[in-house]
């Protein structure tokens, strides 16, 4: 028997980052910001206070498998909990602090959260929220004691250097996020130690985000949302420095962060550098330190990856993934010798599936669709950091398919494996029998000039069932009309896709993860609340 020799019994726990973090990269560094004050950590030092805050946890009665909260925005403590709560084998559970008080209430009563480590700025709303399972709260940026509540450093003070970590399973849970819950509760996704792992390597392949040592990287998205897309492990094994940019994510503040922390990767979405781009356009930034912009949570406007590269020299490579997905699931990185044109349309997809990444389309009849770069069907796919379930909920069923997780987009896939999302199953809109992709005519629309958004919708039609309804922002002082817009449309999409009604909006509702809510313009819509132009008759 030969099954001794193998290698693959060796564990992959989060707990090889933590010490590749104390001895391979000791002085590679973590920049926070808090209350316009910034600190600076090297990694060794990072992963001695995780060592401390382990300790802490272990004497607040914190147990392995014990799920510990989060509700804190990114910062160097938030990385010091990353490592701390899964190598001490308890379970990570990052609180996504921009759902609604019920919403907090029922993903941290459901994970059954023992301990939550809260920011100081944010221990109002949670207090607001009735919690039926915490004992004890440990707060962030406190300058001293806190009523009922216990300092972090007062908490990491307590301790001896150094913490006896155990040996782990690497198929035991490490950290559990919950999906943004646009339709009933939020569900629970679980992520293993192996599944970090894995997708930490992922990451940091070549053609996904590739950060090396060099590199200085910002996660703008959210700890709370899908671990921050990994950005954290992946940066930290491969001992990359991070610049944690706090609460403030507006245009001027990380506009400064990259200029003076000369930030090379980042990642966000397309709303965050919508805004950017109209700082940059408008009041002037140096963006020459970056190399790459990750973007995704949401279709990318091809206009605002042109405009970002053409006036600013800034690359912007767009990632499709899901919470369920870890989420890495494709990068749209262009193939080998493609032409500037032919550059473009790759990038304008969700790119290919990353490495271990499976994928396939089904039609509704369950057969399996050609990748042909025509045909659709809803996109599914399944890998070693792919959800098979979703945490104690009895209605895994409906989105899992034998270990396929079925994503709810739909798509074609071309013969190089380029996925092109043309929508979510649910927004596609029906017109006389033919589909209508909501996301393409979106992007053509934010290619106008006046545009600042766009969001497309069904509305209502006796004649042909659905029409398409483009809800828009507009550019401060510009001017749009109806006929404008489908001028400008007629010779980028087909004739029947043009939209048969303008709104102008003020700002098109988003969900607490940054994406278009379009069932809070189709509730306007049907409530008659959403004012919209429509063509003259004849």
């Amino acid at each position: 028997m030969l099954e001794g020799l193998m290698q693959h019994d060796h564990p992959l726990t989060l707990q090889l980052i933590l010490e590749r973090m104390r001895r391979v990269y000791a002085d590679s560094e973590v920049v926070g910001i808090r209350d316009g004050e910034r600190t600076r950590r090297s990694f060794a030092e990072i992963a001695e206070r995780a060592d401390r805050l382990a300790a802490g946890f272990a004497r607040l009665g914190v147990k392995p498998g014990d799920r510990v909260a989060t509700f804190a925005w990114n910062s160097p403590e938030h990385m010091e909990a990353y490592l701390a709560v899964p190598c001490m084998g308890a379970v990570l559970h990052t609180v996504n602090v921009r759902l609604f008080n019920d919403q907090i209430a029922y993903v941290m009563n459901h994970a059954e959260d023992l301990v939550v480590l809260v920011e100081e700025s944010l221990l109002p709303q949670l207090r607001e929220v009735e919690l039926e399972t915490v004992r004890h709260l440990v707060v962030i940026g406190s300058d001293g004691p806190v009523d009922d509540a216990i300092s972090y450093e007062e908490l990491l003070d307590s301790e001896e250097p150094g913490y006896a970590y155990p040996e782990l399973d690497d198929r035991q849970a490490a950290g559990l996020c919950y999906t943004s819950g646009t339709t009933g509760n939020p569900k629970g996704v679980l992520y293993s130690h192996r599944s970090n792992i894995l997708h930490a390597l992922g990451q940091c392949m070549a053609d996904s985000i590739g950060a090396r040592s060099e590199d200085r990287v910002m996660p703008v998205v959210p700890m709370f949302h899908a671990n921050a897309w990994g950005i954290p492990y992946g940066s930290a094994l491969t001992g990359a420095d991070l610049v944690m940019p706090g609460s403030d994510l507006s245009p001027e503040a990380l506009a400064e962060l990259v200029e003076s922390e000369r930030v090379t990767i980042t990642a966000g979405v397309p709303m965050i550098w919508m805004d950017l781009l109209r700082h940059a356009d408008e009041q002037g930034a140096d963006l020459s330190s970056l190399r790459l912009v990750i973007c995704g949570g949401a279709a990318v406007p091809l206009s605002l990856m042109q405009q970002f590269e053409e006036r600013h020299g800034v690359r912007i490579i767009q990632a499709w993934g899901m919470t369920e997905t870890s989420p890495l699931g494709s990068t749209a990185h262009p193939p080998a010798g493609a032409d500037d044109e032919d550059e473009w349309s790759f990038r304008a997809t969700a790119g290919r599936p990353a490495p271990l990444v499976e994928a396939r389309l089904v039609r509704g009849d369950g057969e399996e669709v050609a990748w042909d770069g025509e045909s659709t069907g809803e996109l599914q796919v399944r890998g070693p950091w792919v959800a098979r379930a979703y945490y104690r909920d009895d209605g895994s069923d409906e989105k899992f398919d034998e270990g396929w997780l079925r994503t709810g987009d739909i798509a074609a896939i071309d013969e190089r494996g380029y996925i092109l999302i043309s929508d979510r199953a649910k927004d596609v809109i029906k017109s006389g029998g033919e589909w209508i992709s909501s996301v393409e005519l979106e992007n053509e629309i934010m290619a106008h000039p006046a545009v600042a958004e766009a969001a497309v919708i069904a509305m209502p039609d006796e004649r042909w069932g659905e029409r398409p309804l483009a809800c828009v922002v507009t550019e401060e002082d510009a001017d749009l009309t109806l006929d404008d817009l489908r001028e400008h449309l007629a010779s980028r999409v087909a004739k029947w896709w043009l939209p048969d009604a303008l709104a102008i909006i003020d700002a098109v509702p988003k969900t607490s993860v940054g994406k278009f809510d379009k069932k809070v313009l189709r509730a306007q819509l049907e409530e008659g609340r959403l004012e919209h132009l429509e063509p003259a008759p004849g």
